[in-house]
């Protein structure tokens, strides 16, 4: 049985005949840790295909899962944020800006747009976390008023999914008055009879919760999601009591009336167009 013993010892493949796995290959899961190829999790709408986690996704893929085709027009996709109060903590609010735009490759925190889904035209406003944390600026307030005038011009139906940890401190009271101002450009959306659908996902804290996005004619949410104003720790300091078990967790608020349905990110798409067309 000779040729189990290897005869030379010390043997070494070449670096140009070494074989690699291609990065991006393999996705794991950031909930139970298993392995999953990229292309079978991206199928799964971005879910785990072992335990459903829904991970965390931008505008990029939102659009791509929503628009039919990925056929979509963007709305105000140059706007970008300027810096009325000079704000400066570790660096230049200005600076802050342009180095988050270079690394994410977006001009803010919200991009809108305007397409078929399902065959049905509809306005879709979709934060991305990755922009200063999702967080509300003038940028966003704008962007999401011009929306809603484009969804009142048109008479169609709006979308607003939001993924944010509220308003941003560098804006100071010009990020809180986005508070109101598209608060009322949605109670214009109301007058006019045309559906809003607020889609939370994880996370939606601070202002924008105490806003439009608990402001829709259904408010819905994915699975897990974080939902609330101020931080359990905030609020377990302030209270001082232990909270509830899931405390903000999407299913949490659903059983306490501040939601109207949890719906899986794979059904999305089915969802929202019974839901628009059943409100028209």
């Amino acid at each position: 049985m000779s040729w189990f013993t290897r005869k030379e010892k010390g043997i070494n493949t070449p670096t140009e005949l070494k074989k690699e796995t291609p990065d991006g290959l393999w996705h794991k899961c950031s909930n139970c840790k298993k392995v999953m190829h990229t292309r079978e999790h991206k199928a799964n709408a971005y879910t785990c295909i072992h335990c459903n986690y829904h991970e965390k996704i931008g505008s990029d893929e939102y659009f791509e899962l929503l628009f039919d085709g990925n056929t979509f027009t963007e709305l105000d996709a140059d706007m970008s944020s300027s810096d009325p109060l000079q704000f400066v903590d570790s660096k230049p609010y200005l600076s802050r800006i342009a180095a988050t735009q270079k690394k994410t490759d977006k001009k803010d925190a919200v991009r809108t747009a305007y397409g078929p889904v399902n065959g049905l035209e509809i306005v879709v406003g979709c934060m991305d976390f990755d922009f200063i944390g999702g967080s509300m600026g003038s940028v966003v307030g704008e962007k999401i008023a011009r929306a809603i005038d484009h969804a009142l011009a048109n008479k169609i139906p709006f979308l607003m999914i939001s993924r944010t940890g509220g308003a941003r401190m560098m804006e100071a009271g010009f990020s809180l008055m986005q508070m109101a101002k598209t608060s009322a450009k949605l109670a214009l959306l109301a007058e006019a009879k045309i559906p809003y659908v607020s889609l939370l996902t994880d996370p939606t804290t601070g202002g924008v919760t105490a806003s439009y996005a608990m402001l829709g004619d259904f408010n819905i949410s994915e699975p897990g999601a974080l939902i609330g104003f101020a931080g359990p720790r905030v609020i377990r300091e302030t209270i001082g009591k232990d909270l509830p078990k899931d405390f903000q967790s999407a299913e949490f608020v659903l059983e306490h009336g501040f939601l109207d349905f949890i719906v899986d990110r794979k059904e999305l798409k089915t969802r929202l167009t019974s839901l628009f067309t059943m409100l028209k």
